[in-house]
């Protein structure tokens, strides 16, 4: 079946089985390879992409279901300031190790900042929740959000 998708602005068709996750739909017909395979349960965080700006585990989430909501992936993040701006406060304060949930992480803070520019400990902690970093870069995931919100223009 063919799916149109709005892809970090870009319109793309996708032709795959309805029930295809959006994960596989991104990395293996659109060959989109930064939302990751961690566990395939919606756990891990490494597969999240944006829908229509919300967070959302693309390795649980059918194509079917997509319908008209545009996504964003870590390919295009940067194309908002505030992406940009928690790109940059990563590399900044040296947040990534091994890299491989990063994506996750910077698309989750982004949807934070965006509805919180000024967050709290707790709202960062809530916000984060879910995301695993086996290299356990947290506190400097929290560092690089506060340096966000405290750096950024109104």
């Amino acid at each position: 079946m063919s799916f149109q998708l709005t892809i970090n602005g870009q319109k793309r068709t996708a032709d795959v089985d309805p029930d295809t996750p959006l994960l596989w739909v991104l990395r293996d017909a659109l060959d989109l390879k930064g939302p990751k395979f961690g566990c395939g349960a919606g756990y891990c965080g490494a597969c999240t992409v944006h829908l229509d700006g919300q967070p959302v585990r693309s390795c649980r989430l059918p194509v079917s279901e997509i319908g008209t909501a545009k996504i964003t992936t870590i390919e295009g993040i940067g194309a908002t300031a505030l992406g940009r701006a928690v790109q940059a406060a990563w590399l900044e304060l040296d947040v990534m190790q091994c890299g491989y949930c990063q994506g996750g992480q910077i698309l989750a803070a982004t949807a934070l900042l965006a509805t919180t520019p000024k967050p709290t400990d707790a709202d960062i902690d809530a916000a984060m929740a879910g995301n695993i970093c086996r290299c356990a870069t947290y506190n400097r995931i929290r560092a690089a959000i506060h340096h966000v919100a405290a750096t950024r223009k109104a």
